[in-house]
């Protein structure tokens, strides 16, 4: 029997939810499942302890009746009550709530008053007019649902990094600790820290294939699978991705993880330097090039990739570099540089609690971040003008800053709160608060919330303006996107990042697995002019201060280190980075 996941009962939930309010259910009844989707989500004990010991309703949210339920899907494997909720809707009206900006009312209508249930008839609506008649729609909705029709259709079979990664990590984990595997790890565009894939490569080195292939195909996490053979098995994850498994032995391993871990033109100009030195390479081996007209040089002992690019005459290149964007170049002249860890990381600022649309208290936050092990945490709630994320007015700002004054008294020094704001940058470029107000916070996270279609010129002067606010430290997700679903905006990312130079505004890296914003191809430019970086989570849980790991690999794809990275910096340092803008102001 397959083990069910935290993360999947939360998915189930919330998908009871969404049905129960097309159904027009009790308010309360959809908001009892949201809630328990919602504290579940957030709950960072033993999952699976918590239900084998009867302990769900001590969880916050989590009510009996509801505790039963993720009781029998633990138990089972499935829920019936789910199953029979499903059949009273046309199968094709779920994928309509993968769209964005399109919940369960608007669903409901579509459904109700024009039969829509399928992608395709939602399409049709959308271009003959029909949808935009009715009433609470309009032709800028319709629009809009037929851009994000589009950009689905654009960016089928493509997955977000972390939407993937339990499940990519999960499979990672139980290879290793099987006893046929010596040497095991993931291999493409994952382990390259791309911030979307198509496919997981799994690289296994073993001298017993068949128990090892066997274990893939049938491991809880696959759905189906594609192909079965000795030496490669392609599945289908539940998580909708494929995932191949090539399986080799130790002395191919170093090669076929290189190869496969790419980037095809970082490959390219790999195989060329070794056929430079008379050899031949690829995914199994390196050897003489019979066809050179060169004396091969002797080919030393690789048994691991740092051995492969010894031999090419390279310091060895990290997998988040290899996308033959100068890093070879750097390799040979030994310029690489040391790229920043996660445990470089002491603190993180841009973080939202139930003040605003976060789902944990001050104190959670607070307790959180030091079990993860960091020094300091900054709080910055949603400033006024996002009244969708129930942000703070002024009256309820001062309040926290209180709130935080008072937490910090307890850690006496060994651990601090940092009051701040998640600041709108209003259509003019100004702020959503005045300076008398920021100056009584400890720093400001300027973002962008609204007003997206703006021309790039005007969104461009809209940003510098916001950034040359002496009371303004970072930038929040420059451009606005989110991956696979909505585009950035249209923005200079050039001149912003000048801009920073000249203000001393640092730009964050969103490390929120639907941002990663500022993209990592920005970040060269951005080190060279100057301009430092701080890896914020965008957390709005405890749990998801750990987004901070996929903050990190961006960062290191994007060659920086830990001295670029403001929040490498510990307690005692941070202070004089967040104060140093405000330095002069009357």
């Amino acid at each position: 029997m397959s083990q069910i996941t935290k993360e999947a009962v939360v998915d189930i939930l919330e998908n009871i939810a969404q049905m129960l309010e097309l159904k027009g259910e009790n308010v309360f009844k959809i908001r009892a499942y949201g809630n328990a989707a919602r504290a579940l989500e957030t709950f960072t004990g033993d999952f699976a302890k918590t239900v084998a010991e009867s302990q769900l309703t001590e969880i916050s949210g989590i009510g009996k009746a509801i505790a039963e339920k993720i009781t029998e899907m633990v138990a089972t494997g499935q829920l019936a009550y789910f199953e029979i909720l499903k059949a009273e809707f046309p199968p094709g009206i779920f994928e309509m709530f993968e769209l964005q900006g399109l919940g369960p009312k608007k669903i409901k209508i579509l459904w109700d008053t024009l039969g829509i249930v399928t992608m395709a008839a939602l399409e049709k609506g959308c271009k003959d007019g029909s949808i935009a008649a009715l009433r609470g729609f309009g032709q800028k909705t319709a629009d809009n649902i037929l851009k994000a029709i589009e950009d689905r259709k654009k960016h089928a079979g493509i997955f977000r990094l972390g939407e993937i990664a339990p499940d990519a990590e999960l499979l990672l984990q139980e290879l290793r600790e099987l006893p046929d595997v010596s040497q095991v790890s993931i291999a493409g565009s994952y382990r390259r820290r791309k911030e979307t894939v198509r496919d997981i490569d799994y690289i296994v080195a073993t001298r017993v294939p068949d128990p090892v292939s066997d274990y893939f195909v049938n491991h809880p996490t696959v759905e189906s699978v594609i192909a079965r053979g000795p030496t490669k098995s392609s599945v289908r994850l539940k998580s909708g991705i494929q995932a191949d498994l090539r399986v080799v032995t130790n002395e191919q391993y170093p090669f076929a993880l290189a190869y496969f871990t790419g980037s095809k033109e970082h490959n390219i100009a790999i195989r060329n330097r070794a056929l430079a030195r008379g050899w031949t390479l690829n995914e199994y081996r390196l050897a003489p090039d019979e066809k050179s007209k060169k004396m091969p040089e002797p080919i030393p002992p690789i048994y691991t990739e740092d051995d492969l690019h010894r031999a090419l005459g390279l310091d060895y290149i990290a997998p988040e570099l290899r996308e033959d964007r100068g890093e070879i170049a750097a390799a040979e002249k030994h310029q690489l540089p040391k790229l920043i860890e996660v445990q470089n990381l002491r603190g993180t600022f841009h973080n939202h609690t139930t003040a605003s649309d976060g789902r944990n208290t001050l104190a959670e936050m607070a307790a959180a971040a030091q079990e993860l092990g960091l020094q300091y945490l900054g709080i910055a709630d949603h400033s006024k003008s996002s009244y969708q994320a129930h942000g703070l007015e002024l009256d309820r700002l001062l309040k926290q800053i209180a709130e935080i004054r008072e937490l910090n008294k307890q850690w006496d020094g060994s651990f601090r709160l940092f009051a701040g704001i998640e600041c709108d940058i209003l259509k003019d470029g100004t702020l959503d608060f005045p300076n008398e107000v920021l100056a009584q916070l400890d720093y400001v996270v300027a973002s962008v919330h609204n007003s997206f279609s703006m021309p790039e010129a005007e969104m461009t002067h809209r940003i510098i303006r916001a950034i040359s606010n002496p009371y303004v430290n970072f930038m929040g997700h420059l451009t606005g996107r989110l991956l696979l679903s909505r585009e950035g905006y249209q923005v200079n990312v050039p001149a912003v990042i000048d801009a920073a130079a000249d203000t001393g505004t640092i730009i964050e890296l969103n490390a929120n697995p639907r941002r990663l914003d500022m993209d990592w191809r920005w970040w060269p430019l951005a080190k060279q002019k100057g301009v430092k970086c701080v890896i914020n989570p965008d957390a709005h849980t405890t749990a998801t201060l750990q987004f901070l790991y996929f903050g990190v690999g961006t960062a290191r794809k994007g060659w920086l280190t830990k001295e670029d990275v403001v929040n490498c910096l510990p307690l005692g340092k941070i202070e004089t980075v967040l104060a140093s803008k405000r330095k002069g102001v009357k």
